[in-house]
């Protein structure tokens, strides 16, 4: 299954915050946010793709827009991740079960168990941009993040 078409309303969903709250579908209204789809914390593409990230994040939020990573792993481990890499955007874990979310928006590599590289950029419930890798080990520019911003700014 291919990463959500620009177009496509977002699926329902239910991600787990680091703070163990529920971020949901309903999240996404009257926002622009761009969900960072992951394969696993600690890993080293991870690791450059969201310290890019942040170096550019100040310009990625300039206009009002979230940005959240997501992966597969539990949310202690991706707390440690975000913190021992001195990053500040959250995370959202797709740990149990195990996926789903990552399934429906298309962006899970069954092979590995894991999410895929993959990056969506919402704009009020609505894809208005979608990206993913080749494969996992495919490293998404900033740029790439620019492009799906300026998309959901012109939907």
């Amino acid at each position: 299954m291919a990463v959500l078409a620009p177009g496509a309303p977002a699926p329902e969903f239910s991600l787990q915050r680091e703070d163990g709250e529920a971020f949901t579908r309903a999240d996404l209204a009257g926002r622009t946010v761009v969900l960072v789809f992951y394969p696993f914390a600690f890993s080293p593409v991870c690791t450059d793709q969201l310290q890019v990230y942040e170096e550019a994040l100040g310009e990625i939020t300039a206009d009002g827009a979230e940005i959240y990573g997501v992966s597969c792993d539990a949310p202690y481990s991706q707390t440690a991740f975000r913190e021992k890499l001195g990053v500040t955007i959250p995370q959202l874990s797709d740990f149990e079960p195990k996926g789903e979310a990552s399934r429906a928006f298309g962006a899970f590599f069954a092979p590995g168990g894991m999410a895929t590289r993959a990056l969506v950029v919402l704009k009020d419930g609505v894809v208005a941009w979608s990206w993913e890798g080749e494969h996992p080990g495919v490293l998404p520019g900033v740029n790439l993040v620019f492009d799906g911003l300026q998309a959901a700014a012109s939907a």
